[in-house]
């Protein structure tokens, strides 16, 4: 499968690009950016053609799929323009930032045999099927509440998460981790029934945020993000037994030796696991969808990326209306 790159992101250079050259039967053909020297650049550092702006790496006819790194409010439109053109895309998280636009890519793309992915990588990792096992098999009882957090340090101030023209903020970028987290383990059921956004000092977009789901059987997930916090990338599944505990659940290196720590009344235990790349399993992923084609199920996951559209836009909506009633019954400060 023959990849192009739109843009020179920091996740593509240093995460996607070298991945998709370990992939047995893919390879990066050509990488675009409206920075002709960057893309010459990028070009060189990893054997492919350089390419200046995204529509003339669209047209070139010895590329089968793109890869989509742009930021946020930019993947509507060249996710758009990449299956007018015939490509396969596999698109950074979010697809977009509104599920109605995400739910009418993946019509289009259905539409025309092609496959929309969302580069959500840390489902491909293998602990997360350790933890799945454990809880089917009864390890920790039936299953009560559902917590993870995803928390980074401080950016610089120019970064572009900062940036709400350019769908910037902690639910985009981080929080997406939780949420997807708490469907991946609970299940396409899951209702928000509260959630808070908080804009930092001198920011324009949200810096943290919790958010609050709930399955229909009344389980809880209880989620926690930010992009000006201590580091932590963690998550728990509280049983009536026991509890499952996972750290550096949403992005351990591929040489990272997971730990799967078991807490019950009889003690502790920690499940060793080897190391496995889950950069490399999401191209695999993508190019196994390409080979199964559209029309066989849903190989590249779309349910759950229409569903992680919909409950990000509910967290979003949710925190809005909280702040709305809190202004509203907030007393006046006008005097009398």
């Amino acid at each position: 499968m023959r990849i192009g790159v739109l843009g020179c992101a920091d996740i593509a250079r240093r995460r996607m690009l070298p991945a998709i050259a370990r992939v047995p039967d893919t390879e990066v053909v050509a990488v675009a950016s409206r920075d002709p020297e960057r893309a010459a650049r990028t070009a060189r550092e990893f054997d492919c053609r350089p390419v200046t702006g995204y529509p003339e790496l669209l047209a070139r006819p010895d590329v089968d799929a793109v890869y989509v790194p742009l930021p946020a409010a930019l993947h509507a439109e060249w996710v758009e323009a990449a299956l007018r053109a015939g490509k396969h895309v596999l698109a950074e998280k979010p697809v977009t930032t509104d599920p109605d636009r995400t739910a009418a890519l993946v019509e289009l793309a259905r539409s025309r045999d092609l496959i929309l992915m969302e580069n959500v990588m840390f489902v491909h990792h293998a602990q997360h099927a350790v933890v799945a096992r454990l809880l089917r098999e009864g390890v920790i009882g039936e299953l009560r509440a559902f917590e993870a957090t995803f928390t980074i340090p401080a950016l610089p101030d120019d970064d572009i998460r900062y940036r709400p023209e350019l769908g910037g903020g902690a639910l985009s970028d981080v929080g997406v981790y939780p949420v997807r987290a708490a469907l991946h383990v609970l299940g396409p059921e899951l209702a928000v029934v509260g959630a808070v956004l908080t804009t930092g000092a001198e920011r324009l977009v949200d810096t943290s945020g919790a958010a609050l789901l709930r399955t229909p059987d009344g389980v809880t997930a209880s989620l926690l993000f930010g992009l000006e916090h201590a580091y932590r990338s963690r998550y728990e599944l509280i049983g009536a037994t026991g509890r499952i505990v996972l750290d550096r659940a949403f992005t351990p290196p591929a040489d990272h030796h997971p730990v799967v720590r078991v807490e019950r009344f009889d003690g502790v235990q920690e499940i060793r696991l080897e190391p496995d790349d889950q950069v490399r399993n999401t191209v695999a992923a993508f190019a196994s969808a390409v080979r199964a084609g559209a029309g066989s199920g849903d190989p590249a996951g779309v349910g759950d990326s229409l569903r992680l559209a919909r409950l990000l836009h509910d967290v979003r909506e949710r925190a809005a209306s909280l702040l709305t009633r809190s202004r509203r019954s907030s007393p006046s400060c006008s005097g009398a």
